[in-house]
């Protein structure tokens, strides 16, 4: 079931797929409608001339425009695609090519395309000429028309499509989409109401001393994703644990551990084939399993957005909106423990993302590409601020409590500007007042400048 439901993503996320249910759906219009028309109850057809009375000849020259000139448009949809990729990387970062390469509306116009001009061709081939053995069908080719008008319409919603598709606001909205959606995938359970810490894992007696056999990856690559019934129906089986070497999203080297298993003997290879089916290898990192290569996006847009070549704090400021959007979802959810019970029994021991690496990974970095931007720095004082009034877990307060600080450190080398450092210190001071943070250890920024 995992190799299934990861194969249909790799193929709603290819090309070619939906393009090419399209084209077969076109060739079999084309058959029936043909099938329609060799059938001999054409009479009501006679009732309409002007649509249905062309000969053989002005038939395949009106196909043969058609089939034409959607193999041009076509190619100038390939085009325009190509260019809105070549942008989105260079202006944005090459980690969202992918999402444009799984954008339904360019796969279906270019299905469309190519579907118009499949079933003109298969539809040419049938028209005859001649006194005793002509074939004209009549009512495919006027349906060729109405394929050619909505092929215009088409064209011009994916002009529009790019043009919007490629604004950076798009973009960003795009991919925190599908990372939040990731979030309610991996982490369904929320917090409830009461205060709550990390999840403590039960006390178990102690076991018998077992070796470690690591189980080897058999290519490079990064760890998509992984099948958790898999591993609890190999651990159960053999009543061992399974420990991950890996978590998802790290890069696996060839010939190092995948996962290791608590067994008093090395395990066979059917053991070891198992264990190995239940992990998905490849060249690049996918949100499905994820959530932080989404957030890791989100983050790339923002660092090159404050680089000093295109500086446009602008972008970044949406990319920090987004993130809080994120991570404030991610405040509410109860995060798994990293260990697996049954029945009281010991049986995966993962290494899974926790509420503190995916804060790191929105914000520290960004943070550093920051330096003596007010705009920045209030948004994430202000993305903070959101975040910790959505819990009230102590343990996540105190991770927001520490990014704050790192913040206040910053502005303080940074801001050389009075004003700047003034309005700096007024929101902080709000947003301490919100958290109830009003601790001797924290610090406010001086108002004036350092010397």
């Amino acid at each position: 079931m995992h190799r299934l439901h990861r194969l249909w993503n790799n193929l709603l996320a290819s090309f070619w797929f939906l393009p090419a249910l399209i084209v077969a759906f076109s060739t079999v219009l084309a058959i029936g409608l043909i099938e329609a028309d060799s059938s001999g109850s054409r009479g009501w057809m006679a009732d309409w001339p002007r649509l249905f009375g062309a000969g053989a000849a002005g038939a395949r020259g009106m196909l043969a425009t058609i089939a034409g000139s959607m193999t041009t448009v076509v190619g100038v949809t390939f085009s325009m695609t190509l260019v809105a990729l070549t942008l989105a990387s260079s202006q944005y970062t090459s980690r969202v090519l992918r999402n444009f390469m799984s954008d339904r509306v360019t796969q279906v116009v270019l299905g469309i395309f190519a579907g118009i001009f499949t079933y003109c061709l298969i539809v040419l081939r049938t028209v005859r000429g001649g006194e005793e053995d002509e074939f004209i069908p009549s009512l495919s080719v006027a349906f060729s028309v109405v394929l050619a008008i909505g092929g215009i319409g088409t064209l011009i919603l994916f002009i529009h499509h790019i043009a919007s598709s490629i604004q950076a606001s798009s973009i960003v909205a795009s991919v925190a989409k599908e990372t939040l959606g990731a979030v309610d995938r991996l982490f369904p359970e929320t917090l409830g109401e009461q205060p709550m810490d990390d999840r403590t894992d039960p006390v178990l007696p102690p076991m018998p001393t077992l070796i470690w056999h690591p189980v080897v990856a058999r290519r490079n690559g990064y760890l998509q994703s992984v099948d958790p019934s898999a591993l609890l129906r190999l651990a159960r089986e053999h009543q061992t644990i399974v420990r991950m070497d890996r978590g998802i999203g790290q890069f696996v080297v060839e010939n190092t551990p995948l996962a290791s298993l608590a067994l008093n003997h090395p395990p066979n290879q059917d053991t070891i084939t198992a264990l190995r089916s239940a992990y998905s290898i490849d060249r690049f990192r996918t949100v499905q399993q994820d959530c932080a290569f989404g957030i890791r996006q989100l983050v790339d847009m923002a660092m090159r957005a404050l680089s000093p070549g295109i500086n446009d704090t602008t972008t970044a400021v949406m990319c920090v909106d987004y993130l809080a959007a994120i991570l404030a979802r991610l405040a509410t959810r109860a995060i798994p423990s990293e260990r697996t019970y049954e029945n009281g029994n010991l049986r995966i021991i993962s290494i899974g993302q926790t509420f503190a690496s995916l804060v790191a990974e929105a914000f520290d970095q960004i943070r550093g590409s920051a330096k003596g931007n007010v705009s920045i720095l209030l948004r994430m004082l202000g993305s903070l601020q959101t975040i910790a009034g959505l819990t009230n877990c102590p343990s996540r307060r105190r991770i927001l409590l520490e990014q704050l600080e790192a913040i206040v450190e910053l502005a303080d080398r940074t801001i050389e500007s009075p004003y700047d450092r003034a309005q700096f210190g007024n929101r902080l001071s709000q947003i301490r007042e919100s958290l109830e943070m009003d601790s001797p250890s924290t610090r406010e920024p001086p108002t004036s400048p350092q010397p």
